[in-house]
């Protein structure tokens, strides 16, 4: 299966569009040396502290280079690494020149959840168990936050979609 557009086109506030949750969720996708670019938030006791900074520099570095995805593409996968670092992976549609560019290949098994990020540590535990009912090893987990709280907010909704990549 072709990796599905994140959002759709429908987006009443100008800054996030509804996210696509039916076609995310329960997935067994493959991504094949999928291009991103990626950097670090500080954090204390795994809340994000510089999230808008550095959101906006990765944006920045996408459109700079001619590398932004289409509207319905955006992804943006996080995962913490400590109680005090987080990983942030954005798509491109190619390598950046000067940034930190990674690629992800491999089998990752999806699920969307609704709700806040205090809840991430349960939604940790799903994917991981949803990976072991699938007969998978879990190697890394990421969530794709798909909404900015003022967006959230406006829907009435704040679906993240979590990724888990398996062995």
């Amino acid at each position: 299966m072709d990796i599905p557009n994140t959002y759709t086109e429908l987006n009443e506030t100008g800054c996030c569009a509804v996210p696509n949750i039916e076609e995310w969720n329960n997935q067994n996708l493959q991504f094949n040396d999928r291009p991103f670019i990626r950097m670090y938030t500080r954090s204390f006791m795994y809340v994000p502290l510089n999230m808008g900074k550095i959101m906006t520099l990765l944006s920045e570095k996408a459109v700079l280079a001619g590398a932004a995805v289409t509207p319905e593409q955006v992804m943006i996968l996080s995962r913490d690494l400590s109680p005090w670092k987080a990983e942030h992976l954005y798509a491109v549609s190619h390598p950046v020149e000067g940034a930190d560019n990674v690629t992800l290949k491999g089998e990752f098994l999806t699920k969307v959840f609704e709700g806040t990020y205090s809840e991430a540590k349960n939604w940790f535990k799903s994917l991981v168990n949803f990976a072991i009912q699938k007969g998978k090893i879990a190697k890394e987990v990421y969530f794709d936050y798909t909404t900015c709280p003022n967006c959230a907010k406006h829907y009435g909704k704040n679906y993240v979609i979590g990724l888990v990549h398996v062995l």
